[in-house]
């Protein structure tokens, strides 16, 4: 029997619930300006590394003017310390032990990715991290995940991407990859639909189902 594959996973709503925090820190924002957070707007920030852009073009247009330095700046150190206590998604630990290798293909910055992996205490599990650093293309473009599978020296037979935004899931399906979807955002699920299969929890992944003889 095949090995089980390769894991790819995106970090930010995948690995740690950084997604939510960071979501909750716009609304923080939103509810502080008096203005409403439409479900648009939510959806158009998920797993987007140029969410902030649409918020604050959102904001711009609900208020009739710019959003001003210090608030800009009041949801920043919000969001850092949401984040900052933001836990891994439940499942992670089991899925990565049970692994036989995986990676991080996130388009966040390096540092932000390896600063909670350390604070998680999971950092030794990855081989290595692909993320916004690495391409001027990101979700939902293929390159993060195509650098990945060369870094990794595998073809995307051998490996299985596990996303939680339509944009990553387009991304990983576009380099040829067969992606789980496990949604921590309900708003974003059916958004989810052409992924291989979508799941409540890492807990339900089992690898065994995703072995290349099997495929």
């Amino acid at each position: 029997m095949s090995e089980p594959p390769f894991l790819l996973l995106d970090f930010d709503g995948v690995v740690c619930d950084t997604e939510r925090a960071a979501l909750l820190a716009w609304q923080d924002l939103y509810d502080r300006l008096g203005v409403p957070l439409s479900d648009e707007v939510r959806a158009g920030m998920l797993g987007n590394s140029a969410g902030a852009r649409v918020a604050l073009a959102d904001l711009a247009d609900r208020l009739g003017r710019p959003v001003e330095d210090g608030e800009w700046a009041w949801q920043r150190r919000r969001r850092t310390a949401r984040c900052a206590a933001a836990p891994a998604r439940p499942g992670v630990d089991r899925l990565l032990r049970t692994a036989e290798g995986a990676a991080i293909v996130s388009s966040s910055p390096a540092a932000w990715v390896e600063e909670h992996l350390r604070r998680l205490g999971l950092r030794h599990h990855f081989a290595f991290l692909v993320t916004g650093d690495d391409t001027d293309r990101h979700k939902p473009e293929p390159d993060l995940y195509l650098l990945a599978l060369k870094r990794a020296g595998v073809g995307a037979d051998d490996a299985l991407a596990v996303e939680d935004s339509p944009r990553g899931v387009r991304a990983a399906q576009a380099a040829g990859l067969r992606c789980v979807a496990v949604p921590w955002e309900p708003a974003g699920a059916p958004g989810l639909a052409g992924a291989d299969a979508v799941l409540p929890s890492l807990n339900e992944l089992d690898l065994r189902s995703y072995r290349q003889d099997e495929v």
